[in-house]
């Protein structure tokens, strides 16, 4: 069976975003969690899914000019991510969406949909997020791993990432600091 390992940026006090929902704190969106070479999909919530489809498009259309959300121009391994994510299946789970302009991208009704994917032939899935799809995803016991990149400042009033209804166990497989005072966490959801 194919894994689902969720993967966000997150504050010290366990936030993704400001209180808009956009980590202003996050210097690159590139994939770091060193999971490219074992995935073949992706899955995000509805809500991010415009945003995301916006911000690696300009990636891959226009590199060398301001990026939407950031203003800021795309590091290499942005660039290096809009390639692999082109040509990469994404799944967005949206009760709302009725398309995608993003290649290769499917509509998922309900978690059942999400269920049945992990049971296909294939390589692990990456959960990129949002918060909300991050947390029924957990809740629902689709989550097998989750992974963290922790910045080192307190967001206050942000959004949290954690608002599952149950309390879950984490085992511990991997820690390690980061060059600007990021942390590295890998755990196993039980």
């Amino acid at each position: 069976m194919r894994k689902m390992i969720a993967a966000m940026k997150i504050s010290a006090d366990g936030k993704f975003g400001n209180a808009d929902g956009y980590a202003d704190w996050v210097d690159a969106w590139s994939e770091d969690y060193g999971l490219t070479a074992q995935i073949d999909a992706c899955m995000l919530g509805g809500h991010m899914y415009p945003g995301y489809e916006q911000y690696w498009t300009a990636t891959q259309n226009a590199p060398d000019q301001p990026l939407p959300m950031t203003g800021r121009l795309a590091t290499p391994a942005e660039i290096e991510w809009a390639r692999f994510a082109a040509k990469t299946t994404h799944y967005v789970l949206s009760n709302t969406l009725a398309s995608a302009l993003w290649p290769k991208t499917r509509i998922l009704r309900g978690v059942e949909e999400i269920a049945a994917l992990k049971q296909q032939p294939g390589k692990d899935i990456y959960l990129m997020g949002g918060g909300r799809i991050t947390s029924s995803l957990i809740d629902a016991g689709l989550v097998d791993e989750l992974r963290l990149i922790v910045h080192p400042l307190i967001a206050g009033n942000g959004r949290p990432l954690f608002t599952m209804s149950e309390r879950r166990a984490l085992e511990l497989r991997h820690a390690q600091p980061l060059s600007q005072g990021q942390l590295s966490l890998v755990y196993a959801i039980h």
